[in-house]
């Protein structure tokens, strides 16, 4: 039951992103004069249908992966009334950057309510007003729970927070591991909070830690967070661009170690080619396709709180606007590089040239979807 709400929950949160990204280029479209044939929750084939009152088609589709917006005219070097094509330069640019962003608000607008609430430190140098933040106190939570251990033997799990050990506040992940070597080979009580209700167990801790693992025999973390009042818009914005220069710097590391790997992979020196073959792995390690990002999301769903849910959608909307700004065709910033690189050499960018184009990067970027799928299904069984 978990794990199917686990994967709802996961589905719910990818398709609403997406669907908010092609609803901007949709808004963005009717309002420059663009004709919206139709807009799709989910990819055909066709579920259900209907005629708005606007004359935009409704559709709801069987593949629940998505969204998609259809514009009349979609070529370049369409030419009617309505059509795409015939919008000038500007307008096109607007209407394919408006999904990018959608999703770039959608990330601070979602960053900005966590700074209200409580946001997760999740950068070294994250941004903050002084005089208007304020540290929020967590409690400890078990991020392991050894098999066979005294913690597992007394109901504890993974995700539970300490509440109590021995009638004490725990404060920190090294103050809960002081506590259990004090108290090493006596029977204790732990009061503990679970799905936010708190619970009381008795634990008996091991004599003694000659393998390592520990007297409770877990493992705990300790999320730091904070809170703001006034200055919350401007958290929320500024985090967002601190987290889109992460994001950026990672994909600049990707590409270094993918191409820096290959040339050392064919240089034929033997010590080279090891090191290739790591930089390679790295490059293979920081990148996640569709199944890694459910992968990611149906944990959090299941076992993460609203906070941390929160978080990972603003992060996941954040990587959907950075990834298709860039220059790769199929996506947004190919389409608009594509254009604009026409409009520079004054070519004429034809319907065949566009599909042409078109096509080899969308067949280029599903290959590498299917290459990371199969490295995303071997991330997940180990």
């Amino acid at each position: 039951m978990e794990l199917l709400f686990g994967v709802i929950v996961g589905l719910f949160i990818l398709v609403f992103l997406v669907v908010l990204h092609e609803l901007g280029h949709a808004i963005a479209a009717r309002r420059n004069g663009v004709v919206v044939e139709e807009f799709g929750i989910g990819f055909p084939p066709k579920a259900w249908s209907k005629k708005l009152k606007n004359g935009v088609e409704f559709s709801l589709n069987w593949l629940p992966l998505g969204g998609f917006v259809k514009l009349q005219g979609e070529h370049d070097a369409a030419t009617k009334k309505g059509d795409y094509g015939a919008a000038s330069f500007w307008v096109k640019t607007k209407i394919l950057l408006a999904g990018v962003f959608i999703n770039w608000v959608t990330a601070a607008v979602l960053l900005t309510v966590l700074a209200v609430t409580g946001l997760p430190k999740v950068l070294p140098n994250q941004f903050s007003v002084q005089g208007d933040t304020s540290e929020v106190s967590q409690l400890v939570k078990l991020t392991s729970v050894g098999e066979g251990s005294s913690a597992q033997k007394a109901g504890l799990k993974k995700g539970d927070e300490i509440v109590q050990f021995d009638g004490q506040s725990v404060a920190s992940p090294q103050s809960l591991i002081d506590q259990t070597k004090v108290n090493a080979g006596k029977s204790v009580d732990v009061t503990y909070k679970r799905d936010g209700i708190e619970q009381r167990t008795t634990v008996s801790l091991r004599d003694n830690n000659d393998d390592g693992e520990g007297y409770l025999g877990v493992g705990s973390g300790q999320m730091a967070m904070t809170k703001s009042t006034w200055s919350a818009p401007i958290v929320g914005v500024v985090v967002t661009g601190q987290l889109t220069l992460e994001t950026l710097k990672g994909l600049g590391s990707l590409v270094g170690n993918l191409f820096t790997g290959l040339a050392s992979q064919l240089s034929g020196d033997g010590a080279t080619r090891e090191k290739g073959s790591k930089e390679l792995s790295a490059a293979g390690d920081s990148v996640a396709g569709p199944i890694g990002i459910l992968g990611v999301i149906f944990p959090a769903a299941q076992q993460a709180g609203l906070t941390q849910l929160v978080l990972l959608t603003a992060i996941i909307s954040l990587t959907l606007a950075v990834m298709n700004v860039l220059p790769i065709p199929a996506l947004d910033g190919g389409r608009w590089f594509t254009m604009a690189a026409f409009r520079l050499f004054k070519k004429k960018l034809t319907k065949e040239r566009e599909e042409k184009i078109q096509t080899i990067g969308f067949l280029t970027l599903m290959a590498l979807v299917v290459v990371v799928t199969f490295a995303d299904v071997g991330k997940l069984i180990k």
